[in-house]
């Protein structure tokens, strides 16, 4: 008899278990929804709509000319006609080519100035922390503080025209030769300290006693850094120089503030570009297009870049 009636009550206790945990689940997943709804929310508007919204306006004529509203321009629809435009664009490839040319000439240089800075910082010495602030302040300036800074340094009555006795006729910022010369001084002043930072970090994560078994074996500093350090920096590396490189597609402060893309067009990159086609011409749509098509270009060499760095050899 009591066999009977405990098994019964084992089961209610199994239900009433089952139930309060069940109802503590369901209450949790209503506090993450709760905790997860503000990031999803502030995603959808400030990556997920403008985006949509740019696909929308870069098949359309649409600009704000047409004195109608934005959601109004499918009244313009055009397919692909903007992105069949900017392939016969020169102006554009133009530009591209600039960017191209800041991008070729001042990641290099930035790269061997924060590995070789890098390499330095390794060791232990007198007034490292010091050095290591010091190094590191550019970055921490807003470029366009420092398109200024630079600005009045290149002026023709400047401090580099009288360091190096140049004659006041000598002109940097106007010059077609060196205005472009002047943006990659500024630029590499401001982020070899990054390329410097993500550098140290790889080198610093290099074990040591690897390093201190290749000194025993006889290897020289620079053998130890060809075959150990190197090799397993390559990850690093990759996104030093992919993080480096979609920057240079984003330089505009200190273009603007130094040169406004002159001497003519000289020193105008795609984002100076950009600006001048949205502001100026206000042909948004075709913007949008450009836009779009630099995002997923970028999208993809970043990608592939950081994939090829990170692929274990079989």
């Amino acid at each position: 008899m009591t066999e009977m009636t405990a098994e019964p009550v084992l089961g209610k206790t199994h239900q009433r278990r089952r139930g309060y945990w069940s109802r503590v689940a369901h209450d949790g997943r209503k506090l993450g929804f709760w905790f997860v709804a503000p990031a999803v929310m502030m995603l959808i508007f400030i990556v997920i709509f403008p985006l949509a919204m740019q696909l929308y306006l870069s098949v359309t004529w649409w600009t704000p000319l047409d004195g109608v509203r934005w959601y109004r321009a499918y009244e313009s629809f055009n397919i692909g006609d903007n992105y069949l435009r900017l392939i016969a664009d020169g102006a554009l490839w133009a530009a591209l080519g600039r960017t191209f040319l800041l991008m070729i000439i001042a990641i290099p240089v930035q790269f061997l100035l924060g590995l070789g800075l890098a390499y330095l910082f390794m060791e232990q010495f007198v007034g490292r922390k010091l050095f290591y602030s010091i190094i590191l302040t550019p970055m921490m300036i807003v470029p366009a503080v420092v398109g200024l800074i630079f600005f009045l340094l290149f002026q023709s009555t400047g401090p580099v025209n009288d360091t190096f006795g140049l004659p006041v006729s000598f002109s940097w910022l106007t010059d077609v030769h060196r205005a472009m010369l002047s943006v990659i001084i500024a630029d590499t002043w401001q982020w070899t300290p990054l390329m410097f930072l993500i550098l140290l970090a790889g080198m610093l994560g290099v074990p040591s006693d690897q390093l201190t078994a290749g000194r025993l074996l006889g290897a020289s500093n620079w053998q130890n850094f060809r075959k150990i350090i190197l090799p397993r920096m390559k990850s690093v590396i990759a996104i030093a120089l992919v993080l480096r490189t979609v920057e240079c597609f984003k330089i505009f402060d200190i273009i603007f503030v130094m040169t406004k893309g002159g001497p003519g067009v000289e020193t105008e990159t795609i984002s100076l570009f950009l600006y001048k086609k949205t502001f100026a011409d206000l042909d948004w749509s075709y913007v949008a297009a450009i836009g779009l098509t630099v995002l997923f270009s970028l999208s993809i060499i970043a990608a592939r870049g950081i994939s090829y760095a990170t692929k274990k050899k079989g």
